[in-house]
């Protein structure tokens, strides 16, 4: 009977890593911590409240079995590196990787994974924590890998490029990042992904159901299943009237001058996903966290006159229709955006526990 590992979720979320590992029958999550209280929440009802701690990840010591894990995961937030918008070099945010390796000091696991945004293998936090596995760094008894992935290469329906670490103890030969199994002509699609559900979404589908739960004190909305979670918004006259301008596959550039905004008539290149449908045959675009809004990016249902739902959302970043979600509906929609795709992290999981099967 295969090992199974011993697993601590840093920066957890409402659980996309923990999902993706669990998926592989391989791991047991041991301990985990999470600044937002909601995605705090979200990952209790899920995985159990006993494992999760809401709160500062500078306030969190592992005890007990959490000091056993065998591996380490994280996500250190990620704006700070982010392509979209200002790039704050300074942000505080980049020095969070910096808590992920306290802990690793303290557990010592016998491999970790690192998911960041693709610039971050490019960025000067990546370097400096290069230089921690030289002879004489904090974690010179580990070998990194490293290589920036595509989530559709891995079976997501999503085209998702992310910075992937991987350290492994020099007690072991180290682990490489895996190959994408899947190859581009056979990525998942939009429309497989959303396969059986109802495109059609009343109007009057708005609001969630006034339900709370109490996991760590504070009541937060919840917890709803993923069919509670197909629901739409109350739009303007002139959102609707754009929306039906734009033919599948389309964008802002299909909308005739007097439905376009004044920036849209003065930028006549560049932005061609702001207002842009998703394409059934194709994997959708990253999933952020205000997928909601369609002149944030392509985000329009490929047919309907609207944008994916929430539930389409999590579909697009591989979560099953009962998994349980607490918040507000834009407290949610950060915890669906901010997640790791779940197939990716299923993918690593696997990599990294055949990996240490076989013991170097």
């Amino acid at each position: 009977m295969a090992e199974t590992f011993r697993v601590v979720d840093l920066f957890a979320g409402c659980g996309g890593l923990t999902s993706g590992f669990h998926r592989t029958e391989r791991y047991r999550t041991v301990g985990a911590v999470e600044l937002d209280l909601a995605a705090a929440t979200t990952y209790a009802v899920n995985f159990g409240k006993d494992l999760v701690r809401p709160g500062s990840i500078y306030e969190w010591q592992p005890t007990g079995e959490a000091l056993q894990a065998d591996v380490v995961v994280g996500g250190p937030p990620c704006q700070g590196f982010s392509n979209l918008g200002a790039k704050r070099l300074d942000d505080p945010r980049n020095l969070l990787w910096r808590e992920y390796v306290r802990v690793l000091l303290q557990i010592r696991p016998k491999a970790f994974l690192i998911e960041n945004v693709d610039r971050f293998s490019r960025s000067d936090e990546f370097a400096a924590l290069l230089a921690e596995t030289e002879p004489g760094g904090r974690l010179d008894q580990y070998q990194l890998r490293w290589r920036v992935v595509n989530a559709a290469d891995y079976g997501a329906a999503q085209v998702r490029k992310r910075t992937i670490v991987i350290g492994t103890h020099r007690d072991y030969a180290p682990i490489d990042i895996p190959d994408g199994h899947v190859a581009k002509a056979d990525w998942r699609t939009v429309r497989q992904a959303l396969r059986g559900l109802s495109s059609f979404v009343p109007d009057a589908h708005q609001l969630l159901p006034q339900t709370s739960v109490t996991t760590h004190g504070p009541k937060v909305p919840g917890a709803f299943n993923g069919l509670t979670l197909h629901l739409t918004r109350d739009y303007q006259d002139i959102s609707q009237k754009r929306f039906r301008e734009i033919p599948e596959g389309g964008n802002r550039f299909d909308l005739p001058d007097e439905l376009k905004s004044d920036c849209w008539r003065r930028h006549t290149t560049g932005s061609g996903d702001v207002m842009g449908r998703l394409r059934w045959d194709q994997p959708s675009v990253t999933i952020r966290t205000e997928f909601f809004k369609p002149e944030k990016g392509r985000y329009l249902h490929p047919t309907e006159h609207r944008a994916i739902t929430h539930l389409e959302a999590a579909r697009l970043q591989g979560f099953h229709d009962d998994f349980k979600w607490c918040g507000s509906k834009v407290q949610i929609a950060r915890q669906i955006g901010n997640a790791v795709p779940v197939e990716l992290a299923e993918a690593m999981g696997k990599h990294i526990a055949l990996g240490l099967d076989a013991r170097g």
